[in-house]
């Protein structure tokens, strides 16, 4: 009887699997939609962990956007095909001309008149860092009248800051390293940007800190070109099914960030 019963089980938990191996598998329009060329281009911020960092002595990639990516395509049963770029500002351009199918940025109402979104896959901490010996040490000392504050232009950061700073001076750079290289140099105080950026940055820069708290929270999801609408679902849908199976604790935890979760369920 048990056996009988352990049989049973063990079926209806195959059909189970079965069942849901097929509600996930795209139509041939969400394929075309998604990956038109035939690859899954997938736009990716360089020097970003949310997105993709490169070990310089391997070559190996990691990154949240870039394993989600990955598995994407492979779902999709395409090749998986990284465009690389400096900024986000690089990489929202190039998408208007067409040269990648998702991304994975912050979310803004702004940004949605412009591309298609899926829910939110993070959520990620704004933060500051200081260089060693900063007489800022609490978040309460950066917004005060003569502070510098280095951000990357076109960047969620950017928008940020520039809304709930008051005092300060904005120091705007073509990329993060270039915000950083500010601070190095000292033409500004603090870089102002995700902590998980920050903290990766902060390996660069001895006796740097990232300070304690959060000013704010920075939505996170996966964009796509207007006009695909019959891979828009499908991309939906995968983004809910990679949070619930872990995919995306299991991207961050490979990436080793800090200041970031996984965005709540839809």
């Amino acid at each position: 009887m048990r056996t009988t019963h352990w049989l049973m089980t063990a079926t209806l938990g195959l059909l189970l699997t079965g069942c849901a191996g097929i509600s996930t598998a795209p139509t041939p329009e969400a394929r075309q939609a998604l990956a038109p060329t035939g690859k899954l281009r997938v736009a990716l911020q360089l020097a970003n962990p949310l997105n993709v960092i490169r070990d310089s002595a391997s070559g190996e990639m990691k990154g949240v956007a870039f394993d989600l990516g990955n598995e994407l395509a492979r779902r999709l049963g395409v090749p998986f095909e990284p465009v690389l770029y400096p900024s986000v500002g690089a990489l929202l351009d190039s998408g208007k001309s067409g040269a990648w199918d998702v991304a994975f940025v912050g979310f803004s109402p702004a940004r949605a008149k412009e591309w298609n979104f899926t829910g939110l896959h993070l959520e990620v901490e704004f933060g500051y860092l200081v260089p060693a010996g900063s007489a800022i040490s609490t978040m309460a000392d950066v917004d005060r009248p003569g502070i510098r504050v280095a951000v990357q232009e076109k960047s969620g950061p950017d928008s940020f800051f520039s809304r709930t700073l008051k005092n300060t001076v904005m120091v705007r750079a073509s990329s993060n390293p270039g915000a950083l290289e500010a601070l190095k140099s000292e033409r500004a105080d603090v870089m102002g940007s995700l902590k998980p950026i920050l903290f990766d940055m902060s390996n660069q820069l001895p006796g740097s800190r990232v300070l304690d708290g959060r000013p704010g929270v920075d939505p996170h999801a996966m964009a796509m070109p207007k006009g695909r609408d019959p891979g828009v679902a499908y991309a939906r849908r995968f983004i809910e099914e990679a949070k619930s199976e872990g995919l995306v604790k299991a991207a961050i935890e490979r990436a080793g960030l800090r200041g970031v979760i996984v965005a709540p369920l839809k």
